[in-house]
């Protein structure tokens, strides 16, 4: 691509039309944290492929402290254990 050639899913040009939605439907997972990063998902809608990196990167921070947070406080996330999980994790020998 030549610094003349407009950038994939950019603006074209003052006339030209902006960066388009892509319509991916976000379906909500009952986890506020996570919902939230959804959300956030939908700002890369607006901006032209040269300003997804931040807000992709963004959302996977908020999504790692998401997971972290499920670590810090088990049996708190409101999820019920997945099937055969152990309840708890007994590291005695």
């Amino acid at each position: 691509m030549t610094p003349a050639d407009p950038e994939p899913g950019g603006a074209e040009g003052a006339d030209g039309p902006g960066p388009l939605p892509l319509g991916v439907v976000r379906t909500p997972t009952g986890d506020p944290a996570v919902d939230a990063q959804l959300v956030r998902l939908a700002d890369a809608d607006h901006l032209a492929a040269s300003g997804h990196l931040e807000v992709y990167e963004d959302v996977h921070r908020g999504l790692r402290e998401a997971l972290s947070a499920l670590d810090r406080s088990p049996g708190l996330s409101g999820a019920p254990a997945a099937p055969g999980a152990p309840a708890s994790y007994d590291t005695r020998s």
